[in-house]
């Protein structure tokens, strides 16, 4: 075991790999591989960001950072970000948390290069432990500390380009996998906008599609399961819509909807235009 910031622990997986133990959960970020490898497969590479940020456009490329935890995620997209020239699209990462402990932990000494801070990325992270903000003339990088839900509410409508969805599970935390929480989402898209997440659960998959997102399947899970998801506003942005044979699968599930889904939750969802 190594320092630990009260309900959080730095572990190392079956792997080998550093991870962020949270206590009061019980869960574990990014386990089996690690951070920096979950943070390149899962989101950075499948969002496409390096490209979309090589196309020209006056304004910054935003990206919602749900689930701040130990920083690995958005700090990577940072990266990405600061190694490109100067006459890229600016990055904007906004990243929601309710506790700034973990990030405090990670980018102590002795574990700062395993979450993906070295020397310069640890000088952005320190900023948004005292100041909430961190900018280059690359990158702004900022984070809300506050519910998840009330703060998208604070956020301006169809604003976000990319969200990387990474809170504990929907075991550990349900309102935050609700049919609300991804409509509270979905007014803050605006075309072209993706979402990538790590969890496959048909009861995740159902609440994006029941808030109005197109939903379809994502890359493996590197050491924890062979999909996850990504969702689109239009099931013609993505390469590998879900289908009607997950349809029949999940009109057999005992759990395919979250707790707040409606009755008609199934042939809402059976309408959809990419099950036609």
């Amino acid at each position: 075991m190594n320092e630990r910031a009260s309900h959080f622990e730095v572990v190392l997986t079956r792997g080998g790999a550093p991870a962020m133990l949270d206590h009061a959960s019980g869960e574990v970020m990014h386990p089996i591989v690690g951070p920096l490898i979950e943070a390149a497969a899962l989101y950075v590479g499948p969002s496409d960001l390096e490209r979309r940020l090589g196309v020209f456009d006056p304004e910054p490329l935003v990206l919602l950072d749900v689930g701040l935890g130990a920083g690995s995620n958005a700090v990577a997209a940072w990266r990405v970000s600061e190694r490109l020239p100067s006459a890229a699209r600016r990055l904007e990462v906004v990243s929601f948390d309710r506790t700034l402990e973990p990030l405090a932990l990670a980018l102590l000494a002795p574990h700062a290069e395993a979450f993906g801070f070295d020397a310069t990325a640890g000088a952005a992270g320190r900023s948004l432990l005292a100041k909430r903000v961190h900018e280059t003339p690359r990158t702004r990088w900022r984070v809300i500390v506050a519910d998840l839900i009330g703060a998208l509410g604070g956020e301006s409508e169809r604003s976000a380009d990319i969200v990387f969805w990474d809170p504990f599970s929907p075991h550990a935390d349900p309102a935050l996998w609700s049919v609300a929480a991804f409509t509270a989402l979905r007014r803050l898209c605006r075309a072209g906008a993706t979402v990538h997440t790590y969890s496959a659960a048909t009861a995740t998959r159902s609440a994006l599609l029941l808030a109005g997102f197109a939903v379809g399947f994502g890359p493996p899970a590197p050491g924890r399961q062979p999909q996850t998801t990504v969702a689109a506003l239009h099931h013609q942005q993505l390469a590998a819509p879900l289908d009607r044979r997950w349809l029949e699968r999940l009109a057999r599930s005992s759990a395919g909807f979250p707790a707040d889904a409606p009755a008609d939750a199934l042939a809402r969802i059976e309408g959809l235009a990419q099950f036609l």
